[in-house]
């Protein structure tokens, strides 16, 4: 077990020194992403012995019982997979809508995938084909690697098995914004690396610039042309058709979450969220624009403050 740290202050560091954990503590002088911090661990792990499989777990998750035997039998009698997830749910969903949302994303359908996210187990021989995570990925780590690995052949399962669980810990809108942003620059930052557009976050980066660059301005041009030529009342009337398409897709989204299970109220909210998220995204995107413009590599936006000991000094 290898715990790696990014400047914790609260006493986990020594804590997993005394659960007999290896601790990598890193330089925080050199720019921290969690691609980093993986590859840190891995290679630490790779001067104790030798291993098939090797399982990734995010600071704020847990590993539930069970899931490390089911994963590594999987990748022992499926040679043609690299890496394989299971069921990941958010520990306390009630807790807020935005740890709400993050529970519907982790609610994903199993079988063969695109990627895993941060909790997962990788054949050690794959991810060394590959060189590993890229530490240059500020966000989005997980699917720039698994693109990567399915490009040499290889595949990407999620079980259906538990896995574990993901405490979001987000009890602020900023929080939920700030994440959201985040989604927005590291996903532009995946889907300039491929040169295939499909996957590898191009949809949620092509949705983003629709909902958030086209419908506002096809609202303009529509309601200006339509008082050119038929007047005001033709104006309006064109304007709230082309103004309903938002609605109605955040409907659509209810409507499908609502089939899940979610309760109507939760499922409202979940739709509207999502569509808020498109203008979020598409900052973020800008952001990433111009912080290549400037030279400027990928940088980590941080949606969460990090736990500090002594009452949050």
């Amino acid at each position: 077990m290898v715990y790696v740290d990014s400047g914790s202050t609260d006493g986990s560091v020594a804590r997993a020194k005394e659960m007999g954990a290896k601790v990598i503590e890193l330089d925080r002088t050199t720019p921290f992403s969690a691609s980093r911090a993986r590859n840190a661990g891995f290679a630490a792990l790779h001067e104790q012995g030798q291993f098939d499989s090797v399982q990734f777990v995010d600071g704020d998750c847990e590993i539930l019982d069970g899931w490390i035997e089911a994963g590594s039998q999987f990748l022992h009698d499926n040679h043609s997979f690299a890496a394989v997830c299971g069921g990941l749910r958010e520990r306390d969903p009630n807790q807020s809508i935005y740890n709400g949302i993050c529970d519907v994303e982790w609610s994903v359908k199993t079988g063969e995938a695109e990627a895993c996210g941060g909790v997962a187990m990788y054949r050690v021989s794959a991810l060394e084909a590959v060189g590993g995570f890229d530490a240059s990925v500020a966000a989005g780590e997980e699917r720039e690697l698994c693109a990567r690995l399915r490009e040499k052949g290889w595949k990407v399962m999620r079980l259906d098995v538990p896995m574990a669980t993901h405490d979001s810990a987000m009890t602020q809108f900023s929080q939920w914004w700030k994440r959201e942003i985040r989604a927005g620059y590291g996903g532009l930052d995946v889907a300039t690396r491929f040169e295939k557009g499909e996957g590898n976050f191009s949809r949620q980066v092509k949705s983003a610039r629709v909902w958030g660059l086209v419908w506002p301005n096809l609202l303009i041009l529509i309601t200006i042309v339509a008082a050119g030529v038929r007047g005001p009342g033709a104006a309006i009337v064109a304007a709230a058709l082309v103004f309903l398409i938002w609605p109605l897709q955040m409907l659509r989204i209810a409507v499908r979450t609502r089939r899940r299970g979610r309760s109507v109220g939760f499922s409202l909210a979940y739709g509207f969220f999502v569509m808020l998220a498109k203008w979020a995204q598409l900052r973020g995107q800008f952001r990433y624009i111009m912080d290549r413009g400037h030279g400027q590599h990928a940088r980590l936006i941080e949606h969460k403050a990090p736990a500090v000991a002594g009452g949050g000094q």
